[in-house]
């Protein structure tokens, strides 16, 4: 996927009034976390955060460029209109480089498994893993390919390879997928 760049400018003022003139004038209020909680006011581009944010997943790495410059962070939470189809606020985070993140990350299927194409019933066993890495290393979707699983075969969690700087916390032994016999 191509690098998503965020541009945001640090802001001043404060509170109702102050945004809804920066929404008046297509802006979003923002505002980014470090690793150590301390938080810094933002503005950003409504249209710019929106066509970023429609297409990225929670743990997509974002550019985030702060008057020049630039951070890895990651959108942790959006207050958004469901009416208006608008974003009205925006939290970002910037973890320390070296900084461990623990994920839940749901699992995504891909092909379809040589068992099921001989008559046999693909079986979904967990829905998501758990993972601890670094901000440099986070994957953005854990993307399993079932199509060599024959019937009576299982993949298990020790059988994902996500890099050697992700730790799967999830128990290895779990199966992910199986295919059973037709009955």
């Amino acid at each position: 996927m191509s690098k998503q760049v965020i541009n945001a400018k640090v802001r001043a003022t404060t509170g109702k009034r102050a945004a809804k003139k920066l929404r008046e004038v297509g802006s979003i209020p923002a505002v980014v976390y470090n690793e150590k909680g301390e938080a810094t006011m933002l503005e950003v581009n409504d249209s710019e955060f929106n066509k970023v944010w429609r297409s990225i997943t929670a743990t997509t790495v974002i550019t985030l460029n702060v008057d020049g410059k630039e951070y890895d962070a990651l959108i942790k939470d959006t207050e958004y209109n469901i009416r208006t189809d608008k974003v009205l606020h925006a939290d970002f985070f910037v973890p320390a480089a070296d900084q461990k993140l623990t994920y839940v990350l749901k699992i995504q299927y891909s092909g379809t498994p040589a068992g099921v194409l001989k008559g046999g019933f693909m079986l979904k066993h967990i829905p998501n893993i758990k993972i601890k890495t670094n901000i440099a290393n986070l994957p953005e979707r854990v993307v399993v390919d079932v199509s060599k699983i024959n019937i009576g075969e299982t993949l298990s969690v020790k059988d994902l390879n996500l890099g050697k700087d992700v730790e799967i916390l999830t128990d290895a032994n779990l199966p992910i997928v199986s295919v059973s016999p037709a009955r």
